[in-house]
């Protein structure tokens, strides 16, 4: 968690990897809301009595989509959907992994649709280069964003959807954790790479001008640890010592966001289930950028992919800045392995922050979590951020009727989720703060989960550049999600989801946006490899300054797996 050396329990690289601005540490504990269209188990295993095991699983699907608008109109459209992909994982001594891939071609019978290609994957790899000591990790996510705040929020990518674009993100990096001595010492260095494919077609309420839409940026985080259990060495407290650097260049007009801190902390046991815990510190951020190209009349020139044309000879503008004394304090509850909570206030980014993670787990089947954050990021840092807390096995679920991917990934023992994330591509780097809880669990032949979140951004933007008119503007999401599935019998299974997300983009005239929706997919095994599935889903779009939308959409389909 930010801010927290993972409890000073002798894994401290987790939790400087966490507090060196790793801005979803508290809330990536989130739920899947949909289980893919096609979800049978892989069926190449590969394993030893090791525990070395390899699954691969290459497909090939074949659908035909109805969408029918039932609000306003009652316009009625129809594609076809040819797919290939993979699942697999792997498990060796030394090292273990996991991808979800899959590649979709739409196939339009008129000019209603257009043919679409669409790429959607998640992968996670991990190797041991010396055992017990450092790793190298690896993680890529492709996806699609909402682009404009203000714009139309779909919530199932049937069809032509608005408003929405190709996302591409991957990091890599060593990891150490060792030992000194009675010591602790971690490091952890990642690099990261974030693409948004260009797409200028957004239609904005009440003719407003669209927002500049994120191209790339290059992220860095660097952190290094020492530290010491409490009752060693005869100290009755646990410490540690730690440094973090993390720096993002963003393309569109060269924007810069560089943190850097240094702190100490200290967990004091009181009883054998309570500590104190506090840390106190050195912290210097600030966002920078240039200025966009101007016209004769002084106007931000915008290039043919819809993107502020940025000016490389303008001197740079300070849009945030603030430096000095950081610290925190509170309370660490542990009563025992499967129960966690952590809650500390304390001052960053020149005020008060409020940060927290409650982690319960009565048994194997059930993980409840609640968490709090306030952190400074980009859009492409955010989600590198996101992938590298994902473990290395874990639950991919997708659409069932468009076969994205859900923002939602369960881990062992860790839930990720790129909602936030994933709220707007912008450009600009922002402050988040909010919180988020989570409950999944099997009962009675279900397996059922809950999500629920609050999430604010405040953009840091000069008010002196092409992007004033956003500088220090409030966009508040809140979103709840419920899922459960079943497996009826050996060879048909049913799965169900509710979504529900409300926007207030803290635009002027910009209306606030309320989305619903909810979706169920039948799957039923026809002989060995081929299965068949049909799936049935209703949404609405509510927005002031556009037609109140509602839509049904369908699906049959047949996937083969090899």
């Amino acid at each position: 968690m930010a801010y927290s050396l993972n409890r000073l329990t002798g894994n401290i690289a987790l939790g400087i990897v966490l507090m060196a601005g790793s801005t979803t540490a508290l809330h990536a504990q989130q739920l899947p809301v949909d289980d893919g269209a096609f979800s049978e188990p892989t069926r190449n295993d590969d394993g030893d009595r090791s525990g070395r095991r390899t699954n691969i699983t290459p497909y090939i699907e074949l659908g035909q989509v109805l969408l029918a608008q039932l609000t306003p109109g009652d316009e009625v459209l129809t594609y076809s959907v040819v797919a290939v992909g993979v699942d697999a994982s792997a498990r060796t001594s030394r090292a273990e992994g996991q991808i979800s891939l899959r590649y979709e071609r739409r196939i339009d019978y008129g000019d209603d649709i257009g043919d679409q290609d669409i790429v959607s994957g998640i992968a996670r790899g991990s190797v041991n280069v010396i055992p017990g000591a450092l790793n190298f990790d690896a993680g890529a996510l492709a996806t699609r964003s909402r682009i404009d705040a203000r714009g139309i929020q779909p919530a199932n990518l049937v069809g032509n959807v608005d408003n929405v674009t190709q996302v591409y993100t991957v990091f890599a990096g060593p990891t150490l954790a060792t030992n000194v001595g009675s010591l602790s010492v971690n490091g952890a260095y990642r690099a990261g790479y974030t693409l948004v494919e260009s797409d200028n077609d957004v239609l904005i309420a009440g003719g407003q001008p669209a927002l500049d839409v994120f191209d790339d940026s290059i992220s860095h985080v660097a952190n290094f640890g020492v530290g010491q259990q409490p009752n060693v060495s005869g100290l009755p407290f646990g410490w540690a010592l730690s440094a973090s650097y993390r720096r993002e260049d963003t393309e569109q007009l060269d924007q810069r966001f560089e943190d850097f801190f240094g702190r100490a902390d200290v967990t004091l046991p009181i009883t054998q289930s309570v500590s104190l815990v506090g840390g106190i510190g050195y912290e210097d951020v600030s966002v920078s950028e240039r200025d966009a190209v101007r016209d004769a009349a002084g106007n931000p020139v915008v290039g043919a992919d819809g993107r502020l044309v940025t000016d490389s000879a303008s001197p740079r503008l300070l849009s945030f800045d603030t430096d000095g004394l950081i610290w925190d304090a509170g309370v660490l509850w542990r009563p025992s392995r499967r129960t966690s909570l952590e809650a500390r206030v304390g001052r960053r980014f020149g005020s008060t922050t409020y940060i927290g993670n409650l982690n319960y787990q009565p048994n194997s089947r059930t993980v409840f979590t609640i968490s709090a954050f306030d952190t400074v990021s980009g859009f492409g840092g955010l989600l590198n951020d996101n992938l590298a807390l994902l473990p290395t096995q874990f639950d991919s679920f997708r659409n069932p009727l468009t076969g994205d991917l859900n923002n939602n990934v369960l881990g062992n023992a860790n839930n990720v989720s790129f909602n936030n994330a994933l709220q707007t591509a912008s450009s600009s780097i922002f402050r988040s703060r909010g919180v988020t809880a989570s409950l999944s669990t099997q009962l009675g032949g279900w397996q059922t989960g809950f999500a629920a979140g609050y999430n604010r951004r405040r953009f840091l933007n000069s008010e002196l550049g092409a992007l004033s008119d956003i500088a220090g503007n409030l966009d508040q999401n809140i979103f709840g999600t419920f899922f459960a599935s079943t497996q009826i019998d050996q060879a048909s299974s049913f799965n169900t989801a509710i979504y529900a997300n409300y926007l207030d983009s803290g635009f002027q005239d910009a209306g606030d946006v309320l989305t619903l929706g909810a979706n169920a997919a039948y799957l039923r095994s026809i002989t060995r490899g081929l299965t068949a599935s049909a799936a049935l889903g209703i949404d609405s779009f509510d927005q002031e300054g556009f037609d109140d939308q509602v839509t049904a959409s369908a699906l049959l389909g047949l996937r083969y797996s090899f």
